[in-house]
């Protein structure tokens, strides 16, 4: 890679360097090489030209991840454009919200999100390019008739690209945070190329890597880590043509067999619960065994080799982020002896500030930080070492987007990033996370509750799939989602007089929960009431629970 450290050196160097090596590809769909990626970003770039995009512009894309997602996004960074992706999940709302605050002037949007995009953003912004066969929208064309939109066929140039200079703007990132509403990251080239050089020294790959996409790229861990780290070294990316349900997303592993592979807790946190300990747990005889350490571990070892051939059977690297990993299911992964590693970092670090590679993982630990990042625990506590977490380095945002008193707050006159999250660093500098500063509960004597852990205790109960613990009014409450499905199961089996009706079930496990927890956690962090959540939890792309709803 040239040192000029923008995205668009790198990308250059890449097409040239690894010109026919495959790039990207749907699962089942064509594969193309680095070559064919070139030539398609090119004839974008031709478009963009032509149609009087300028640098410093700004360009949105509204769509689930794809090929063609890519190239409207590579074909944005190199013209020296500005990308402003959009998370898929957002309400059309939050959308709009976005595009008029961004003050996009073109956007490339799929058909199925093509119902999103109000009237007020179709009577201000002039350009709208259909995301599935890059064909320019007529703005008058509704939805229904997008299937008569004539795929694009322009062919590019290689001399209409202006040079683009390190600190320019690359991407404006909006978060959906889970204390709520967006903001505009502003990341430059050189944010995303540093970062880019930071993950290859935490674990190094090559040409003849593959991936499989299973997270949108509108997120900043899939955008940097899953896409423009893979592409930097000559890697192949594979996307889902649709979102990645277990019947989706098991053939998809048997077919490409990945070596990297990038997801957040939820995922393998759900693999976990739902089909192996949930197995355990259904024979009385192997419930008991599974309590006993030297038996769980040649379980745990058994149903990791087997987890691993689901996975494909050539896995290097299991990348996990986004949110703290769930206890219980990294003691599976560790004893199992899968091939993962953990993460820490934020949409504003572009975002990976933490991690260490499969080797050196530790168990609750995000890892050391990451090359040329500082990183300080401010004030932290004389007895526990713990602080909010301070960053420093060229990985961090400019700011955020026409929000300057907001950035003031984040971001010291001397550089440092205050991240919001509390943690601690042990002696041989691994960085473990406690729970997000905003998240604190302060109790009646003064003392720092963290629900992060207390939800970690919960969510070891047998049947609990996730939870939340919220201070109402100065009590502790847990909010408790069960597997619904396993308990209904386990009453059909068994016999006649034994049977129980679901909602008296699920009264005895609150009880058995609320005795559970309040047995190993500390005298202020005991739990008042347990209540029962009957739906999933609303979340965010990376699958954090929004916490703002619930409070």
């Amino acid at each position: 890679m040239e040192n000029n450290h923008t995205l668009q050196s790198l990308l250059r160097d890449s097409f040239i360097k690894y010109s026919s090596e495959p790039a990207i590809g749907f699962v089942d769909g064509k594969v193309w090489t680095y070559s064919e990626l070139q030539s398609k970003v090119e004839a974008q770039l031709f478009r963009l030209a032509q149609t009087g995009i300028k640098p410093g512009d700004k360009v949105a894309i509204v769509g689930a991840s794809s090929p063609n997602w890519v190239v409207a996004y590579f074909s944005i960074l190199c013209h020296g454009a500005i990308a402003v992706p959009v998370l898929p999940d957002f309400t059309a709302q939050e959308i709009e919200n976005v595009l008029l605050h961004s003050e996009a002037t073109m956007i490339f949007v799929s058909e199925k999100l093509h119902t999103k995009i109000t009237e007020t953003v179709f009577q201000k912004v002039e350009h709208f390019v259909l995301i599935e066969n890059l064909g320019a929208i007529p703005k008058e064309l509704e939805t229904s008739q997008l299937k008569q939109v004539e795929a694009f066929q322009g062919i590019g140039s290689k001399e209409i690209a202006s040079e683009v200079m390190p600190d320019d703007l690359a991407s404006i990132i909006y978060t959906s945070g889970t204390t709520g509403g967006s903001k505009g990251v502003m990341l430059s080239h050189k944010n995303l190329y540093t970062n880019i050089q930071q993950c290859a020294k935490v674990e190094p790959l090559g040409k003849g890597e593959v991936f499989l996409s299973i997270l949108p790229l509108s997120h900043t861990l899939e955008n940097t880590v899953g896409l423009l780290l893979p592409i930097a070294f000559g890697a192949f990316v594979n996307y889902l043509d649709r979102p990645p349900t277990a019947s989706v997303l098991v053939p998809a592993l048997k077919k490409v067999k990945p070596t990297y592979l990038l997801s957040v807790p939820l995922v393998i946190e759900k693999i976990y619960k739902l089909q192996i300990k949930a197995k355990f747990n259904r024979s009385p005889v192997v419930r008991r065994l599974y309590r006993i350490p030297l038996i769980r571990k040649k379980l745990h070892r058994i149903a990791g080799k087997r987890l691993y051939e689901t996975f494909g059977g050539r896995l290097k690297f299991f990348g996990i982020g986004g949110a703290k990993l769930d206890a219980s299911t990294e003691r599976f992964l560790s004893e199992a002896g899968f091939p993962y590693a953990i993460g820490y970092g934020l949409t504003e670090t572009a975002p990976f500030v933490a991690g260490d590679g499969v080797k050196y993982t530790r168990f609750q630990s995000t890892g050391r930080p990451v090359d040329n990042v500082e990183m300080k625990i401010h004030k932290p506590d004389k007895e526990t070492g713990e602080g909010e977490i301070w960053v420093r380095g060229d990985n961090i945002m400019q700011g955020y987007y026409k929000e300057p008193e907001l950035t003031s707050q984040v971001l010291t006159k001397d550089r440092w990033f205050r991240t919001g999250d509390l943690g601690f660093l042990d002696k041989e500098n691994y960085l473990y996370i406690k729970g997000r500063l905003k998240n604190v509960i302060v109790g009646s004597s003064g003392e720092n509750i963290y629900p992060e852990e207390i939800e970690s205790v919960i969510n070891r109960f047998s049947h609990v799939l996730e939870s939340v613990v919220v201070d109402r009014d100065g009590k502790l409450v847990a909010l408790v989602h069960f597997n619904f499905e396993e308990i209904e199961k386990q009453l059909h089996h068994m016999k006649d007089e034994a049977k129980k009706n679901l909602e008296e079930r699920t009264e005895e496990l609150v009880r058995e929960l609320h005795a559970f927890v309040n047995h190993r956690v500390n005298n202020f962090s005991k739990l008042q009431t347990v209540v029962a959540h009957t739906d999933p939890f609303e979340k965010t792309a990376t699958k954090k629970i929004k916490r703002y709803i619930y409070k």
